[in-house]
């Protein structure tokens, strides 16, 4: 698998410090989940993946506290969650999820963005079959055997246990998310690098330098999108 997610994360999160726009995504994402269900992590498993990927991110709590408190407030602020996909450069493939309450405004934003850089949209089911929804967990402190032996003595198999860089990232299906995460906690471990459920390449490809440029200009003008919350590829850009 070997996206090396740490590298990933810090600098997306170093792109979006600049101007606060990871705070404004998780802040209507935990808007969403609370609103959907009900707002106590402990029972809405929807929030707690949220607030989890959230510490990873460093949100402030101030931030996730005003998104709960607007959702138990009854407010009538309404959000779709929408998935469209489509090809980048050299045929790359891209899945985007969204959550707008404009789906005209926002349809219309992503296919610009896929026009203008070398790529076009695709229809439902056009890309997904070649991704595999994955939850991906890291911490560091723990070698890849003692974090098998973690797994194994609470009986979760997942799918791969990897050390990439100085971390140690699990691999599970994304209804193991919490199982995980709790073998973790009650082995001591409370902090994590990523706590993400996300979609992966079954594949990864490698593009000429050319499309490899105009490709990473696609996923920038995709993430720069107010409406996008995440954007997944197959597209090995050497992180």
């Amino acid at each position: 698998m070997g996206r090396k997610w740490n590298n990933i994360k810090e600098k997306k999160a170093s792109k979006d410090a600049n101007t606060a726009r990871i705070y404004a995504k998780f802040g209507r994402e935990v808007y969403v989940a609370a609103k959907q269900g009900e707002p106590d992590p402990e029972s809405n498993q929807a929030l707690k993946v949220v607030l989890e990927r959230a510490k990873t991110y460093s949100v402030p709590k101030a931030i996730i506290d005003r998104a709960i408190e607007k959702a138990k407030g009854g407010s009538e602020e309404n959000y779709d969650e929408l998935r469209y996909e489509g090809f980048g450069p050299s045929g790359a493939m891209v899945i985007v999820d969204t959550l707008t309450n404009n789906v005209n405004r926002t349809a219309a934003e992503v296919r610009s963005a896929f026009n203008k850089n070398g790529g076009n949209m695709g229809v439902s089911g056009s890309v997904t079959y070649m991704f595999d929804a994955t939850a991906v967990i890291g911490m560091e402190g723990k070698s890849a055997d003692e974090v098998l032996e973690l797994l194994m003595e609470a009986d979760i198999d997942v799918r791969d246990v990897l050390e990439e860089d100085e971390a140690v990232i699990v691999y599970a299906e994304p209804d193991q998310f919490h199982a995980v995460q709790n073998a973790f906690k009650d082995a001591g471990i409370t902090e994590f690098t990523v706590a993400e459920l996300t979609m992966l390449p079954q594949n990864e490809v490698e593009l000429p330098a050319d499309a490899q440029a105009q490709f990473e200009k696609l996923i920038d003008a995709l993430e720069d999108l107010e409406d996008v919350q995440q954007v997944y590829h197959n597209v090995d850009l050497g992180e």
